[in-house]
């Protein structure tokens, strides 16, 4: 695919998201994919597909939980416990990779995997799976978090770094809220601790 075919492709998903996201949560995808875009070229990583996974990742995310339990219902995507009883939070992902690839025509089984992946992380994720799980966390319009003008700058250096950084914020986070932890979460994080 050309650059001039990128970009409409881009600006095509960008003008969907606008359409069907609210206010809030369009200006966090494009500071997501912004922020995707400049990581992949810090870190020699596609800049389209980081786009692209950038402004998908959140494409399910103002449904209700009822629909994303039926979209991983009618994929045949296995939901465990903690994805059941807090779907909005953590099914938005999977659901949001079926729809990438069944409403939006995404292909790219990276891209794919980064949209599916961006709120758990998994053990071994791709470069681009990085990306999108760190951008989603340091983009300019996230709210205060715990070290995250440390990481923000790290994130350009070490992806693997940054995600033992953010994963380990993430589950103490989660511990002192009533947030459920899902174990890719814990497994996730054993991983990046180890390496």
């Amino acid at each position: 695919m050309s650059q001039s075919q990128h970009q409409s492709e881009t600006e095509k998903l960008r003008r969907s998201m606008e359409k069907e996201l609210s206010a809030g949560r369009y200006t966090h995808t494009l500071g997501v994919a912004y922020t995707a875009a400049a990581l992949a070229m810090a870190h020699g990583e596609g800049m389209e597909n980081a786009m692209t996974a950038g402004l998908l990742h959140d494409c399910a995310k103002s449904m209700h939980g009822s629909e994303l339990v039926a979209i991983c219902e009618k994929g045949h995507l296995s939901m465990n416990a903690a994805e059941r009883s807090n779907p909005t939070a953590l099914l938005h992902a999977k659901a949001g990779a079926y729809l990438a690839e069944h409403k939006y025509g995404v292909t790219d089984g990276d891209i794919l995997n980064a949209i599916r992946y961006h709120t758990t992380g998994r053990p071994d994720m791709s470069k681009l799976e990085k990306i999108i799980y760190i951008a989603d966390y340091i983009e300019p319009g996230r709210k205060q978090l715990a070290e995250l003008e440390m990481i923000r700058r790290i994130a350009f250096q070490d992806l693997d770094w940054t995600m033992e950084k953010i994963l380990a914020n993430t589950l103490a986070y989660l511990r002192t809220t009533d947030g459920q932890v899902d174990d890719m979460t814990t497994k996730t994080y054993q991983f990046y601790k180890r390496q």
